[in-house]
């Protein structure tokens, strides 16, 4: 079984910074690839981050340029780097990432159950 645990989320005032942190514990072989996604009161669940296992990085238009994702194959955690934050930035973010748990088998996509983000104005 593998988990994924999502840290560093809190209060911020605008113009603030904060890391984010996913880990993926369980029967891993390899993560294939990691996003962030968020939710904010009353809107869908939207892409704000997404990483290849190859490095390639796509970031949602309103994070361009103050969120930075990373991904540390060896320990199984992304990273979310998230400056000059945003009350618009509030919300839930959840990782969800695409596992292998055995090498050379298609990866699976597990989710976490997210950290709340509030970014005071």
């Amino acid at each position: 079984q593998v988990q994924l645990v999502e840290s560093g989320g809190g209060l911020v005032q605008a113009g603030g910074s904060l890391r984010l942190s996913c880990t993926a514990s369980g029967r891993i072989s390899s993560v294939a690839g990691m996003a962030w996604h968020r939710q904010a009161p009353g809107n869908q669940r939207e892409l704000v981050a997404a990483i290849t296992g190859g490095g390639a990085t796509r970031y949602a238009t309103s994070v361009k340029g103050r969120f930075a994702l990373s991904l540390d194959k060896a320990k199984f955690t992304g990273y979310l780097q998230m400056d000059n934050l945003k009350p618009e930035d509030t919300g839930v973010y959840y990782c969800n990432s695409e596992v292998r748990t055995r090498a050379f088998t298609p990866a699976d996509s597990y989710w976490g159950r997210g950290t709340q983000v509030t970014v005071s104005s």
